[in-house]
């Protein structure tokens, strides 16, 4: 069959999703377009308070991007220059980015492959006495081993950030992400599990003299109005955006039950084509919550087999290529190839495929089939 004529399956469908609920974010669009109040509200504050219970917090403040989150919480802490923070070299870059803009160095520590998280077991010889806060990834919607990133920074006196952008909802040890460290950041970019109509972003806190200085740095330091005790950003999240997300909000548990529901389909018909843990290696699918902002899986020959998909229509992608420690611009941190093992293989291998809630059981089954196709030839 000519492939052209076959229907593509995206690596993300949020056409499908909008579809099933687009009268009623039109209407909550409409009641801030109409009220004319565009920059912070009630809007934000409402969204503020879902989702701090949502997330088991008593604070979360919204911001203009899942990177500035990650900044502002930096700021607030006021960890910068001549401070280290120790973090993974494999997930986006506004993770150690963000780091740096707020003067601080990233220290980078290998990933647990079967979690594609940072490997609590390596943090004791990577800390240093100029070492301020420690920044694990909740990668691809998994948390992090918190108990035992928790436990190191209770003995050295360390500040506990999460970048939780990929994970909201998701849970270990019955609290989910967020909850865990002095910080906990989101992103509602529009290919997240909870995605905004465009850039957003939110600061989780337990503490509610941080949540309140984060308050205030988000709109230039600014308290009262035109009076600057700190030097701050532009950090605020639109009143558009805010309402958007609470209809979205309300249906995130069924969205993301329906990604676990797809992936434990895929570790089934993966293992009945025999290929699981031979040419491919499946995602871990712990007892905790893992949300499944992605299904990426280790696949030998990654890159043929990515061009194999996409000429059978079939959407996947590479996250994330090349590790941070090898980006041009970290080359004066002085890393090698080869320094991070775990993560470089990961770069090599790893390969995401469709999850999104909406996926058919037939879209899968023809993933599936390509896959097969690439290893085995047509059966």
């Amino acid at each position: 069959m000519d492939a052209a004529l076959v229907e593509e399956i995206p690596l993300l469908d949020l056409k499908t999703q909008h579809r099933s609920i687009r009268g009623e974010v039109m209407a909550a669009m409409e009641r801030v377009i109409d009220g004319q109040q565009f920059i912070l509200g009630p809007e934000v504050e409402a969204l503020e308070r879902e989702v701090a219970a949502y997330c088991g917090v008593p604070h979360a403040v919204g911001v203009s991007s899942g990177t500035d989150a990650l900044l502002l919480a930096l700021m607030a802490l006021e960890i910068g220059p001549g401070a280290e923070v120790i973090t993974t070299p494999y997930t986006f870059f506004a993770t150690a980015g963000s780091i740096h803009r707020a003067g601080a160095r990233p220290v980078f520590l290998d990933i647990d492959l079967r979690t594609f998280n940072l490997d609590p077991a390596r943090l004791e010889a990577a800390i240093t006495p100029r070492t301020r806060a420690l920044l694990p990834v909740h990668l691809f919607g998994r948390c992090a081993d918190m108990e035992a990133i928790l436990a190191m920074a209770r003995r050295r006196g360390l500040k506990v950030i999460e970048d939780a952008a990929q994970a909201i909802g998701a849970e270990r040890g019955g609290r989910r992400a967020g909850s865990f460290g002095e910080a906990g950041c989101f992103s509602f970019f529009p290919s997240k599990n909870l995605g905004g109509y465009g850039d957003g972003g939110l600061v989780t806190a337990r503490d509610p003299d941080l949540a309140e200085k984060m308050r205030v740095l988000r709109v230039h330091g600014m308290k009262p109005k035109y009076c600057h005790k700190h030097i701050g950003g532009n950090f605020r999240i639109d009143a558009l955006q805010a309402a958007g997300l609470r209809v979205k909000l309300r249906r995130l548990d069924s969205w993301s039950e329906a990604r676990q529901a797809n992936a434990l389909d895929y570790q089934r018909r993966f293992s009945e084509a025999g290929l699981a843990g031979k040419e491919v290696v499946l995602p871990e699918i712990p007892p905790d919550r893992h949300v499944f902002n992605q299904y990426v899986i280790l696949a030998k020959d990654r890159d043929r087999l990515k061009e194999h998909l996409r000429s059978r229509r079939i959407g996947c992608e590479i996250y994330y290529p090349v590790p941070l420690h090898l980006q041009e611009c970290f080359r004066p941190l002085g890393y090698q190839e080869g320094d991070f093992p775990n993560s470089e293989k990961a770069a090599r291998e790893s390969l995401a495929i469709p999850v999104y809630p909406e996926l058919t059981g037939s879209q899968k089954e023809r993933v599936v089939g390509a896959i097969r196709e690439f290893y085995r030839g047509k059966a």
